[in-house]
């Protein structure tokens, strides 16, 4: 029997100067990968580095959380960005985390798109080749081939990535609704997010055991995800994560970071 295997991975540094969002420190000692805010969202320069030093010391994966610029609507606002401005801002992002985490002694592992753009390159082929096209370009200045790419299953993303040699990781999210066509529940759509502790433990069990999960209409749909998204933005993350992977392990799933 082969053992199932799931990374967590949780949304962090998303705070500005004063003001903070997510509890890092606990996250960091509970997910395998850090999607960290790189400005254009959330997060700055100091709030980057002090996340980086922190996985760093963890042995916790580095990720680049590349965001439409939109601090105001904290990236969750749909916006129409020329492909070739796009593909410049995601490179711009990932060189300024990549400072941060050599900085610290660690590197950018992996790229996820971040809350609008997010969703926008599930089904738009030219913001998703542009995302790919601003990996690719950021990884060429730091003499790497390319990085692993954290997306929707079944999404252009991941097409895009694996068309460009890219590594795509299928992700999925216990704390969100899904749609009988396996993508995610618009937030402004009533029960697009799962508040329930004990639903979200349920559904993480499911998605990473059974490679399933069921949708808002009650339907079963099918989700191979190798990546499980804990979001750092909700309220009591750190201890709900902690659950999360408890009942992973006890149902004989392997937390690793994918490779």
């Amino acid at each position: 029997m082969i053992t199932p295997l799931i990374d967590l991975n949780a949304d962090l540094g998303e705070g500005f100067g004063r003001w903070t969002l997510t509890d890092d420190e606990a996250l960091l000692s509970v997910v395998t990968s850090a999607n960290v805010a790189c400005g254009f969202h959330a997060g700055d320069p100091s709030i980057m580095r002090r996340v980086c030093e922190l996985a760093a010391q963890r042995g916790v994966r580095i990720g680049a959380q590349v965001s439409y610029r939109d601090l105001a609507g904290f990236g969750r606002r749909a916006m129409d960005v020329p492909a070739g401005e796009l593909a410049d801002e995601v490179a711009y992002q990932i060189g300024a985390l990549e400072v941060f985490a050599r900085a610290a002694g660690s590197r950018v592992s992996y790229v996820k798109p971040h809350g609008a753009l997010y969703n926008r390159t599930v089904y738009d082929a030219d913001q998703a080749g542009a995302v790919v096209a601003g990996i690719r370009m950021a990884a060429a200045a730091a003499g790497g081939g390319g990085l692993p790419v954290l997306g929707l299953p079944g999404s252009l993303l991941l097409a895009a990535a694996e068309a460009a040699g890219l590594t795509p990781v299928p992700e999925a999210f216990a704390d969100r609704a899904y749609t009988a066509a396996g993508t995610l529940v618009p937030r402004g759509e009533p029960g697009a997010v799962v508040h329930d502790p004990d639903a979200v433990v349920a559904r993480a069990v499911a998605m990473a055991a059974e490679g399933a999960v069921t949708a808002a209409d009650g339907s079963r749909v099918a989700v191979a995800a190798r990546s499980l998204c804990l979001h750092g933005d909700t309220p009591g993350a750190a201890g709900l994560a902690l659950r999360v992977r408890g009942a992973l392990v006890e149902a004989g799933v392997r937390v690793e970071a994918f490779a």
